[in-house]
This record gives C-alpha cells, structure tokens and sequence, in this order.
C-alpha cells in the first residue's frame, strides 16, 4: 500500500501564505554555511554600489571573509531568537557546497550564497514556485530547499518550477552602464528568456505587485501572468531607481491600506489609482550607518534597506535597530517596533525580508482593492 504522504494528501497544508502582513507561523530563514563571494559578471558588478562592485572584481568566486561571515551569524542568530520568542517555527534550508564550479553548455560559475529565500522561490496561497534568476551564481541555490519543499509537496503543498533559464551571453547587454537621473530606465537583461527574482514582487492577497530591474523582465512578467491565470492580478510598478533590482526596499504593504514607500526609487504621484484609498507612509530617510558597522561598506544593498522590514502580524514589524527614524515612525503609523541588528547581513544580500521566505500566514485569500 502507498504511503499516504507520498501522494501529498496528509493533514491541512503546511504552505498558506497570502500577503506580508496575516500573523506568521512558519518561516525559512537563510544561513551563511559555505558562503561564497559571487563571481564577477556585469548582473553583479554593475548593479550594486561602488565599494562593493570593487570587492567583487577583485575577489568574486572566493569564500568570503570570516570575519564578516561570522559578524552576520551573530546577527542572524538573534534574528532566529525573536522569530521564536514571538512564536514563529524557524526552519532552515540545507547546507550545499557552493565553491564547487558549475558548469553548462555555455557559461561556468561558483556558488553564491544560501543568505536570501525570499529572492527564489515566490509563494502564493499553496503554491511555490522556484523563479528563474538571473544570476548565473544562483543557478543550482535551489538544490538547498528540496528536502523542505519535499516535505511541503507530501504535505500537500503545490510546486512549480518556472523554465530554467539558460542565460547564455545573448541575455545580457555587455555595454549596460547605469542611466543617468534624466535618461530613461535601461536594463542589464533584455528579452531573449524570461527572467525574475520573487523578490521583484510582494503580495497583496489577489493583487501581486512588481517592477522591472536588473533581474527581472517582461517576459518574466508575461510568464508569472500567464501562469497565474485570472486567479491573481499582477501590477507593475514605476521604479525611479537608476539600477533597480528587488522591490522589497521601495515598496511594502503593511497592513491592510497601509503601504510603506520609498521616496527616491517610488513617486507616490505614479502609484496605481487603487492605493487612493491606501495610508501612503513615506520612509524616513535612512539613518547613518554607524562607524562600527564598516561590514556595511561592502553591502550590496542600497542605505535603503533599511525599509527591509519584516511583519509578523498587522502590528508586530522587525526593524534594523540603528534606523531610529524609521523606528518612531512605524510607531507614530500605530505599529509595534521589534528593533534587532541586521546591518552586518547587507554584504550577503539584503535584510530581514530578504532572509525570510513566508511558508505560512494564517489567513485566507483576500481582495484588499
């Protein structure tokens, strides 16, 4: 006799997770075992700051410094406590080597790093799906959620896989250098295959929100559309940023009519009509990085990840510790404030919504608009 879990039809789902805000119950948080710097390729180092982009020329596709792996365990670890002192199961991807090289009919190229779920996999209700993304060093990181997603599939869960990408050279514009303020927005990936990070998309119960970047195009777009069907409306949203790439430190739903913005890379003004009814909260310009927090000079993220925060319920959002602006104004908007630190996480891709994938919300399917 077939084993039950084997056919996906024990017990309630384990994956339901339908926006960023229903209260969270499980959770994927990355790690930092076997961490590798990404091998230089111009996805990379033209799409970061400059102080980064020389680290990479200069040592891509070696392991990354100790000092500052371990200065981000510290943080990380501190990160996983609060998840759990709030209630939260933790769980965590495998350890997978990372320096071996890959190598494909067209391209080769170390590892990266397992830091960011939430930049593979997009889950929608039931449903995740792995993304096809762009970086070549991020080719096999799935490999490090199969045991998980196994288990999700037994338990019920629904799983697709986007088409592999091949990402051959002809996917790429070699000459791409940033526009500039007043030129129009140009992109490091053209339309030769579809292409997306899941973090170049946030969720809003019916309504899924995104923009173009360096990662992500609109054949990515047309795909996820295509593949969603009429059960979810995608939208894309206008990003100002000169190199764009990830939503999730420009744009960020709340709460129900409560969405979070970033005044540099979103003009409030463009936003879809739907959001007229919204709470439109204006970020704070982020604070000072400390002068003891110099891991952050080698961050690939922008001073702007400081609105990568992450909610555990309509009230409860995580929040780097040394954005005191940020801090006073989720609590003037009627949030509860959870300060942790987190800058020392940047150099290996971003912050709290980077490191988490939501595996289940306790919530149903809604439509907010």
């Amino acid at each position: 006799m077939s084993d039950p879990a084997t056919l996906g039809t024990v017990g309630p789902c384990p994956v339901n997770s339908h926006n960023e805000w229903d209260p969270l119950e499980e959770v994927i948080v990355g790690h930092l075992e076997g961490a590798m710097i990404p091998s230089p390729h111009i996805t990379v180092t033209r799409n970061v700051p400059p102080g980064a982009a020389k680290f990479y020329r200069l040592v891509g596709g070696r392991r990354y410094p100790r000092v500052l792996v371990n200065a981000a365990a510290r943080e990380l670890d501190q990160f996983v406590h609060i998840l759990e002192a709030e209630g939260v199961v933790v769980r965590r991807p495998d350890a997978i080597d990372l320096a071996t090289r890959t190598r494909t009919p067209f391209w080769t190229s170390k590892g990266y790093c397992i830091a960011c779920p939430r930049d593979g996999f997009l889950v929608l209700g039931s449903e995740i799906i792995e993304t096809p993304m762009a970086w070549r060093s991020r080719y096999f990181e799935a490999s490090a959620y199969r045991s998980l997603f196994k288990e999700y599939f037994a338990g019920g869960a629904r799983w697709t896989a986007a088409p592999r990408p091949e990402l051959r050279d002809e996917l790429f514009d070699y000459g791409y250098t940033p526009p500039g303020k007043d030129e129009p927005l140009r992109y490091v990936v053209n339309e030769f295959e579809p292409v997306f990070d899941a973090a170049d998309f946030v969720r809003c119960g019916r309504d899924i929100f995104g923009i173009r970047s360096n990662v992500t195009n609109a054949s990515g777009f047309a795909w996820l559309r295509r593949h969603l069907g009429d059960r979810y409306r995608v939208h894309e949203i206008e990003s100002r940023c000169r190199t764009p790439m990830h939503i999730d430190s420009s744009f960020l739903p709340l709460a129900p009519g409560k969405l979070l913005v970033n005044p540099d890379y979103i003009d409030p003004a463009t936003l879809p009509a739907m959001f007229k009814s919204w709470d439109v909260l204006i970020a704070p310009r982020p604070d000072p990085v400390p002068r003891s927090a110099w891991r952050f000079r080698v961050s690939m993220c922008s001073p702007w990840i400081s609105v990568n925060v992450l909610m555990l319920d309509e009230k409860r959002v995580i929040v780097e510790q040394t954005q005191v602006s940020l801090i006073q104004a989720l609590k003037g908007w009627g949030f509860q404030p959870i300060p942790s630190p987190f800058l020392s996480y940047a150099p290996f891709g971003g912050s709290f919504h980077c490191a988490t994938l939501d595996i289940r919300r306790r919530g149903a399917l809604q439509s907010y608009f």
